[in-house]
């Protein structure tokens, strides 16, 4: 069986890879996509094959599916281009006939989540492609905050908007495995997988969590999402990253990231990683 992954350069998909190979998976049986050249070359070093997958050029994806049975298609990053990238890769799925895994968004086709639209429209597309394929509707990636939580430790202050909402956030390392999973089995083909953290947390919580790892008091600064985006701005960032920023922040107030029914753990046969233990690892302590 060969298996494709685009987005291979990535965080998440390089993870994949990395999960894959420890499955005891033939390296030649995998192909990694992407468009960075030397996270390709590191790629190589582990004996699977590579390729260059831009979603914007649909010649790269033909070559790179040549001979795939299944395809596990990383959402792009080109916010607002996504749907219209994400159906070049249906298509050229559909072309060799793949079955295909899409990493998407919590609850995408109800969801007032600011990221939602793209990955619904995405999703709305698998619909009536024709294809057999599984949607994993990953929730945050607990890495989001890294410089979040650095900076808590170093200034012992963490500014945000998002209330009492609660995050089901996990590893990308727990969502590659689960994706590596799928990607092994037909046991989950056709489903939708809504999957996230075991314990999602408060940012009073991970104030918490990183004042204890730390040594150090850290306060929360809760703000109006109109103050938000002021204070962004006043960092530097422009008016629609702020915005963005902000408005996500809005989302997880409103309680949109805050589900996890378990099936994550379930599916990676082991709890998801604790706040805790991440906050740990990434401070070095």
């Amino acid at each position: 069986m060969t298996i494709v992954i685009t987005g291979a350069t990535g965080h998440l998909g390089r993870q994949v890879v990395e999960e894959l190979l420890a499955r005891g998976i033939d390296p030649s049986t995998i192909v990694a996509g992407g468009r960075n050249e030397d996270a390709l070359g590191k790629l190589a070093a582990y004996g699977v094959r590579t390729a260059r997958v831009d979603y914007a050029d649909p010649s790269t994806l033909d070559a790179a599916f040549v001979g795939a049975e299944k395809i596990l298609l990383i959402s792009g990053n080109e916010v607002g281009k996504r749907s219209v990238q994400h159906k070049a890769v249906i298509d050229a799925a559909r072309k060799v006939g793949a079955e295909l895994v899409y990493t998407s968004a919590p609850k995408a086709t109800t969801s007032d989540l600011v990221l939602a639209p793209e990955h619904k429209a995405t999703e709305g597309l698998l619909e009536g492609s024709g294809l057999t394929y599984t949607v994993l509707r990953n929730n945050w990636y607990t890495e989001n905050y890294d410089d979040t939580i650095r900076q808590a430790a170093s200034t012992g202050s963490i500014l945000t908007s998002t209330g009492n909402g609660r995050i089901a956030s996990a590893t990308r390392r727990d969502y590659a495995e689960a994706a590596a999973v799928v990607l092994l089995s037909d046991e989950y083909a056709g489903e939708i997988l809504e999957l996230g953290g075991d314990e999602p947390w408060t940012f009073d919580e991970l104030a918490a969590t990183v004042s204890e790892v730390a040594g150090t008091s850290v306060t929360v600064n809760q703000v109006s999402t109109d103050e938000h985006v002021a204070a962004l701005k006043g960092f530097g960032l422009d008016e629609g990253t702020a915005g963005f920023v902000a408005a996500l922040d809005a989302n997880i107030a409103a309680g949109l990231l805050a589900e996890s029914d378990g099936t994550l753990s379930r599916i990676i046969g082991r709890p998801t990683t604790p706040l805790q233990q991440y906050v740990r690892e990434l401070l070095g302590t």
